[in-house]
């Protein structure tokens, strides 16, 4: 299982697997072949999403504008996310290079089936097998993943935390409509302005929905957040912890063991199914980062190992089958309004595993491979490719 660096990774949205995974493809190409003439397709749902998620923009970005760039949705793929660089000299192809964008940012190149720029350092990939170490060495999970991780991790991981405050904070401050066509309109702003006036008992939940807006509407805009464990999902964990530190003043280390917890959980489901909504649906973006969320949630309230597996199961039991179906193929309607949705989910699912009647029958391992077959299920329609579902739907102007 590779370094919770691979995990959380600061980036540029509206989309991990189709924007940052495509640029960092990009730049391997560039730093390879500089310059050569190169023209890339794009296949599948990259074909099919690409110009709104802003696969060729970042791509041009990186290579010129006068790359061309050719959508090809009828060639059969084993992955979605697939693009093929084609090197030219002399109007001659020299070399081709295929890589599979599979979530949060991470590739694979195809030909040689290797991971690019990855190691893997955790003994375990699963989590009754994590629980089982854990216990036999008297250990937590933070210093889990501290003993495996380097020793620089706190640092990066309180970097991490940071640019989730800015990205809270940022969309905290603005008003406008969202770019892409839809015309939809900002409302962190307003929801957080409406529960600063209250006191009722909604105050709280309407202030977490609002610091998910806030980062999912960066996200939406091509503002700078971090993936956690994707741009689409990636309101749901900052929203969290920044929630409970504006409430509770968390100590560094506080918020560091948080961000380990919530990492590890979802370097668990990158490892052992998909946190690529291409791939397995939303369930494996938005069900993730509630898991993660929800984990890390209970290990604050000091619930038991036993409790914080529950907390995730809970989670992502209950996105089985979330479809990734967004209009137009924007990262905007229903995922900014979803992000939100599931950070509430994440703090009910941590409030249910506290109840007596926990641990549960259900192991996060099972679940985990559940979602995964699940959405290896649904079809293709349905998994980020604009052809079904809300994507297709007709909308208020």
């Amino acid at each position: 299982m590779e370094s919770l660096r691979e995990l959380y990774k600061v980036g540029m949205g509206p989309s991990s697997s189709h924007t940052i995974g495509p640029q960092k493809a990009a730049e391997i190409i560039k730093s390879k072949y500089e310059g050569k003439r190169v023209e890339v397709t794009l296949y599948s749902s990259l074909a099919l999403t690409g110009v709104g998620h802003g696969t060729d923009r970042v791509i041009k970005r990186v290579l010129g504008e006068d790359t061309k760039i050719h959508f090809d949705i009828e060639t059969k793929v084993n992955h979605p996310n697939t693009l093929k660089f084609y090197i030219y000299e002399n109007d001659k192809i020299i070399k081709t290079h295929t890589y599979v964008s599979v979530g949060g940012g991470s590739i694979i190149e195809e030909e040689t089936g290797e991971k690019v720029k990855i190691e893997n350092i955790y003994p375990y990939s699963k989590f009754n097998d994590i629980k089982k170490y854990i216990i036999e060495n008297n250990m937590t999970l933070p210093e889990y993943v501290f003993k495996f991780e380097d020793k620089d991790i706190k640092k990066y991981l309180l970097d991490i935390y940071k640019t989730m405050v800015n990205s809270i904070e940022n969309g905290l401050k603005k008003d406008g409509v969202l770019p892409g066509g839809l015309n939809v309109k900002r409302k962190a702003k307003s929801i957080y302005n409406l529960a600063r006036e209250e006191s009722t008992s909604e105050r709280e939940k309407r202030l977490i929905a609002a610091y998910s807006y806030a980062a999912a509407e960066e996200n939406a805009s091509g503002g700078v957040i971090v993936t956690a464990p994707t741009c689409g999902a990636s309101g749901i964990v900052p929203a969290s912890i920044y929630y409970l530190n504006e409430k509770y003043h968390l100590s560094d280390e506080m918020i560091v063991e948080m961000l380990a917890v919530a990492g590890l959980i979802g370097n668990i489901v990158k490892e052992n199914a998909s946190i690529s909504g291409a791939y397995a649906g939303c369930q494996s973006e938005v069900g993730t980062a509630c898991s993660m969320a929800a984990a890390m949630i209970a290990y604050f309230k000091g619930m038991s190992l036993e409790q914080i597996e529950a907390a995730a199961e809970i989670a992502m039991e209950h996105h089985l089958g979330l479809t990734c179906d967004p209009v137009k193929g924007l990262v905007q309607i229903p995922c900014i309004e979803r992000n939100a949705v599931a950070t509430l989910r994440a703090f009910d699912a941590a409030l249910i595993a506290s109840l007596p009647i926990y641990p549960e029958k259900l192991s996060f391992d099972s679940v985990v491979k559940t979602m995964f077959e699940t959405g290896r299920d649904i079809n293709s329609k349905y998994r980020e490719t604009s052809q079904g579902g809300l994507a297709k739907i007709d909308i208020k102007e």
